[in-house]
């Protein structure tokens, strides 16, 4: 039963959003050439720009993920998701200046991640791409710090 209520709920959060991209995207007229473009695979990206900054839950509904939340403190929130696409660690953020600490600490161990407003995405590069389309956001890449590796001789 739970995973009906939770499709019932994805669905519910993912049509009301809809509307309301519907409604201000038919607003002003100008804009009608972006209208036209909002199709299914880029409507979750948009939908998670809107309500994904401080909800951990909205972003692993948009991914098909059964989030297990293992960290809620003043300064983030973190979620942990295991599905077919791969094992991934969402971050959220009550503000952004608290994502821009969190990726200066990231800097150190390196890596991809994906970055949205007030949200972060830590998996595997190849995870990170196909998530990309259902959250938007942009991949980063963190440099790490220490020695680099030696040049190859091929």
């Amino acid at each position: 039963m739970q995973s009906h209520r939770g499709s019932i709920g994805r669905i519910a959060t993912v049509g009301s959003l809809a509307l309301l991209l519907l409604t201000t995207a038919c607003g002003g007229g100008e804009d009608d050439k972006a209208a036209a473009k909002s199709t299914p695979a880029n409507v979750s990206a948009t939908v998670a720009g809107v309500v994904a900054p401080a909800k951990v839950e909205v972003i692993a509904d948009l991914t098909g993920c059964t989030v297990k939340i293992r960290t809620e403190a003043d300064e983030l929130r973190e979620g942990v998701c295991h599905t077919k696409k791969g094992d991934y660690l969402i971050t959220t953020f009550p503000q952004e200046k608290f994502k821009l600490t969190w990726l200066d600490a990231a800097a150190v161990y390196g890596g991809k991640y994906l970055v949205g407003t007030r949200w972060v995405v830590s998996a595997k590069p190849e995870v990170l791409d196909r998530l990309r389309p259902q959250l938007g956001g942009r991949i980063q890449q963190l440099r790490g710090v220490g020695p680099k590796p030696a040049p190859s001789a091929s």
